[in-house]
């Protein structure tokens, strides 16, 4: 039995001391370029809103992560984010007559685990996952009609408030109604009644695939597709259940769905790997393998 013990206690400590020898630190700058999008039920079938595509920069954020060696390791970033995305205001003729325009400014904080190409070739894969959770710094959704005109009201919505009345509009037989021009803030970070404002916090689940490509002996650039989707309702809850039960009492009221973001972007940072590169360790008087 103490044979056994000791045994297994010398390849314990064998393996210990490889993963020690092997894992490296690792802290980084990064930049992003994102599609980003609000996935909302309700708003893609309200005949009076079209989805436009919409980018935003991430521009900068910071990475610190641990190799453990093994093709392993994790990875702690803070990245600074806009996203949201622009809807066409469309009236009864398919004429773009304004925009809804929802503008969101994270800080996302993601613990990803990190998966690389083992070896000391000078570009290897990477792959990551894990949780993020995004702080909002500042949010507002914009109604923007710039000229007025005839929009069709869709099944289970309530007519919307007239700016100049404080009235709802009156709906014609057909479903249709007269709508001046008007701007109007939905929601915003600031507004002074809490059903209007935006949630703090998103908890979302982030991803990534790309390659790092050594630059030297200790520098290194990263090259990712980056995804991210939220899990929370950005919404007050409290608007969102009355949305639900068709109570809802805002300005423009919105047939009920829940709402997501989702980004897809490219990702590029600069890395400095503490003790040297995969590949500076691979001989070579400390030259990148080819």
């Amino acid at each position: 039995m103490k044979k056994v013990l000791v045994s297994a206690s010398l390849i314990v400590l064998g393996w210990f001391t490889q993963t020690n020898a092997q894992t490296k630190l690792h802290l980084g700058l990064t930049s992003a370029y994102n599609g980003t999008f609000v996935l909302d039920k309700g708003l893609s079938e309200d005949p009076r809103y079209s989805a436009k595509p919409t980018y935003n920069f991430a521009p900068i954020g910071f990475t610190a992560g641990v190799d453990f060696g093994r093709g392993f390791g994790l990875q702690l970033e803070s990245i600074f984010s806009k996203q949201g995305q622009v809807f066409e205001i469309i009236d009864v003729a398919k004429q773009v007559i304004g925009q809804r325009n929802v503008d969101l400014s994270y800080i996302h904080l993601p613990l990803l685990l990190r998966s690389f190409g083992t070896g000391t070739a000078r570009t290897r894969f990477n792959f990551m996952f894990g949780p993020q959770l995004s702080l909002l710094t500042n949010g507002k959704e914009i109604y923007d009609q710039y000229r007025a005109g005839t929009l069709q009201l869709p099944p289970g919505a309530d007519a919307p408030t007239d700016p100049n009345t404080g009235e709802p509009v009156k709906v014609n037989s057909d479903g249709t109604y007269e709508y001046p021009a008007t701007k109007q803030t939905i929601f915003s970070t600031e507004a002074k009644n809490a059903i209007e404002r935006f949630k703090k916090t998103d908890v979302q689940i982030a991803f990534g695939i790309g390659a790092d490509i050594d630059l030297g002996n200790n520098l290194y650039l990263s090259t990712q597709v980056r995804a991210n989707y939220g899990f929370v309702d950005m919404r007050n809850e409290d608007l969102v259940n009355e949305l639900k039960d068709k109570t809802a009492k805002q300005a423009i009221n919105d047939l009920f769905g829940r709402r997501a973001n989702l980004l897809v972007g490219v990702q590029l940072g600069l890395h400095w790997m503490f003790g040297g590169n995969r590949s500076s360790a691979g001989g070579n008087n400390g030259v990148p393998s080819r």
